[in-house]
């Protein structure tokens, strides 16, 4: 019995050796995959994905607005990233009487590309290692400020690596004049919306197009009606071949966070505990704001951003957890630290610390995550810490007031309000005693929070004041609250497992693990740093007689069309083109029709930062746009299996097609070279 469960533990262990298409590597050191890359069909150089002393595939890739990943397309710094990428920025400058969501965007010379203000693209210059600096005692504040004196523009990150085991230095040229060229109405940007959010077949064109400008030396600049288009070192050039199943791709994007070598009680927690509970709070959150947007269409555009930044988290943790229980992810992890104990028993307190550290933090990183998801959600509170801020003087106060209550809505505020302080009551066991003390005062959180609203008179851009919001009923509740905030402040970390308590020892265990299981191919948690990953086209087998092909076409999107369906009442221009089959150069025979080819699914290894990422074949030439992954393929984060993993890519000749059918923006093919 001991052998059959030992050689059990061993089989269950070997998953968490290296599988073909996994991994996020740092393109400085991509040398060391390039074999296995060219095995798979690629056929450029390391120095051509990355080098600091000549122009390379590195040079064409932007971090966009600080959460996504943006590629350049010509010589005049023209950008193409995702559809809900943009959204933030499309949104900002839409209104009702031009409702860019809704109708789309497309300028028709450089004069008609919209300024949009606060959004930011940076573009790697260089990334040093920096692990011996550092232990040789210089900060990362003197690093930092040596590499930002380098250049005009530059901007620079230390990122620890493994856990802390290495450490990299991470200077960008920081863009702030970026302008709106082009964005689909929303039922092609966002087609399917919450519904088809990581589902496949998808038939969504998730992409906008954008374009920086620098001053007359090719600066980054802040916004000037002289600044030029960037000239950019590199640009992608476009391949319109298509793909098949079993092409190579390479995406090269900017990775947010994934959790590859926590531990066992790590995985427990997210799947039993932590995930369950924001399903359930953001539910509700989304609930209340789809029935008021159902009502009102300035309350549609108001919170349309809002609502898909809180659906895509809760739509991607559903996946997360069916896929975590499907491979069996805790069990295999049990598996390996068993193996990891019986091969190295003078380290197994390492696992034991790990443990004992989780246990000691699993109450305050749980309050941190429900006050995360229902307290800090209360949207009228920003007014109030505007108002209290030392960083701000008056006039800035007051603009910063006018831009929230731009998207600010009262009563679906209350409504927010009476949920999440209720479910916070119930759940919240760092409450303090100024918030407990007032929710029994009115007869518990839900009669309070219908209080607040009831007097607070600071609810629109009219009634506010700095004085009026300092003496208003909410500036007693942002103070009740603050206490919460005091106590939880030592978990409000990303990841269980940053926080520090636990994090000093995942160094030590995570360099034992590097030294004892010589088959893993180890690569650094993402981070939002740049990074390679390399995979095929794939379809794969859904369920048990269910095989998913890996291209969808525009026969997809007409199936789905239905005026009576806000998310699939597709742009009437899109149905006379169907009608008329005038495809043009981007019509292809694909499953025995004449078509439009929409989108495809590969094995890369993706996640959160990669949306937008340029996916590239194996000369390095742009054929699709990340933008999601599939549903079950959401665990990766914690476990990537390449038999169930997708990413899913809008083909880049659907984008072509619908900035030409649908935009009539094909004044902007010939400097992209099409």
């Amino acid at each position: 019995m001991k052998r059959t469960l030992l050689l059990l533990v061993l089989l269950c262990a070997t998953t968490f050796s290296a599988v073909a298409d996994k991994g996020m590597w740092l393109p400085s050191l991509i040398s060391s995959r390039i074999k296995d890359m060219k095995s798979k069909g690629f056929k450029l150089s390391a120095e051509d994905i990355y080098s600091i002393n000549e122009a390379s595939l590195k040079d064409a890739v932007v971090l966009f607005d600080g959460g996504c990943t943006g590629e350049i397309v010509s010589e005049k710094g023209l950008l193409i990233t995702n559809h809900h990428c943009g959204y933030d920025a499309i949104q900002s400058l839409s209104t009702v009487e031009h409702d860019y969501l809704t109708n789309g965007y497309w300028a028709k010379s450089h004069d008609e590309e919209l300024p949009c203000p606060g959004l930011k693209v940076h573009i790697l210059v260089r990334m040093d290692e920096v692990t011996d600096r550092l232990a040789a005692g210089e900060s990362r504040e003197e690093i930092i400020a040596k590499a930002e004196a380098e250049g005009v523009g530059f901007r620079a990150k230390v990122e620890s690596m493994y856990y802390g085991n290495q450490a990299y230095l991470f200077i960008y040229r920081e863009f702030n004049d970026v302008r709106l060229v082009g964005a689909p109405p929303t039922t092609i940007g966002k087609f399917g919306a919450d519904n088809d959010n990581w589902i496949w077949p998808r038939h969504t064109g998730d992409f906008s197009i954008f374009r920086i400008y620098a001053n007359e030396n090719n600066e980054p600049a802040e916004f000037s009606a002289q600044n030029k288009p960037y000239k950019p070192a590199r640009h992608f050039k476009i391949s319109t071949k298509g793909v098949k199943e079993g092409d190579f791709t390479m995406i090269y994007g900017f990775p947010g966070n994934t959790q590859e070598y926590i531990t066992s009680d790590a995985v427990k927690y997210i799947a039993e505990t932590a995930d369950p509970t924001k399903i359930a709070l953001r539910t509700e959150r989304l609930d209340i704001i789809g029935e008021a947007q159902k009502e009102s269409v300035e309350t549609r555009i108001k919170y349309a951003a809002k609502q898909a930044n809180i659906a895509n988290a809760w739509k991607k943790w559903q996946g997360e957890v069916l896929g975590i229980n499907r491979l069996g992810t805790y069990g295999k992890k049990v598996a390996y630290e068993t193996r990891f104990r019986t091969e190295n028993p003078d380290k197994a307190y390492l696992l034991d610390s790990l443990a004992a550290a989780y246990e000691r933090n699993m109450e305050g990183y749980f309050n941190y995550e429900l006050y995360s998801e229902t307290l800090r959600g209360i949207e009228l509170q920003q007014v109030v810490n505007i108002a209290l801020s030392e960083r701000l003087n008056d006039e800035q106060k007051q603009a910063a007031a006018a831009m929230f209550y731009k998207d600010f809505v009262l009563d679906v505020d209350r409504k927010l309000a009476v949920a999440m302080m209720t479910e916070y009551e119930a759940m919240g066991t760092f409450i303090s005693p100024e918030l407990k003390a007032l929710f029994e005062a009115h007869g518990g959180a839900a009669k309070y929070a219908e209080w607040l609203y009831d007097n607070t008179r600071i609810g629109t851009l009219e009634s506010f004041s700095i004085e009026a919001a300092l003496a208003d009923p909410m500036a007693e509740f942002v103070a009740a609250v603050a206490p919460i905030q005091a106590r939880i402040k030592p978990y409000t970390y990303r990841n269980f497992s940053n926080i520090p308590d636990i994090e000093r020892w995942f160094r030590p265990y995570v360099k034992a693990l590097m030294e004892w299981d010589k088959e893993r191919a180890f690569f650094p948690d993402a981070n939002l740093t740049l990074r390679v990953a390399y995979g095929k086209v794939a379809g794969y087998q859904y369920a048990d007689g269910e095989y998913h092909l890996p291209q969808t076409t525009l026969e997809g999107i007409m199936q789905k069309d239905n005026p009576e369906i806000y998310d699939y009442n597709i742009p009437q221009s899109l149905r006379d083109v169907y009608a008329s089959k005038e495809y043009g150069r981007w019509g292809v025979e694909l499953n025995g029709k004449y078509t439009v080819p929409v989108c495809f699914i590969a094995t890369n290894h993706t996640t959160g930062g990669n949306s937008g990422s340029p996916v590239l074949n194996n000369k390095g030439e742009l054929i699709g746009v990340n933008f999601d992954r599939t549903w079950l393929s959401t665990m990766s984060d914690i476990e990537f299996d390449e038999t169930l993993c997708r990413n899913i890519i809008c083909d880049i000749r659907y984008v072509l097609f619908v900035v030409d059918k649908v935009g009539g923006a094909s004044w902007l093919f010939e400097e992209m070279g099409i």
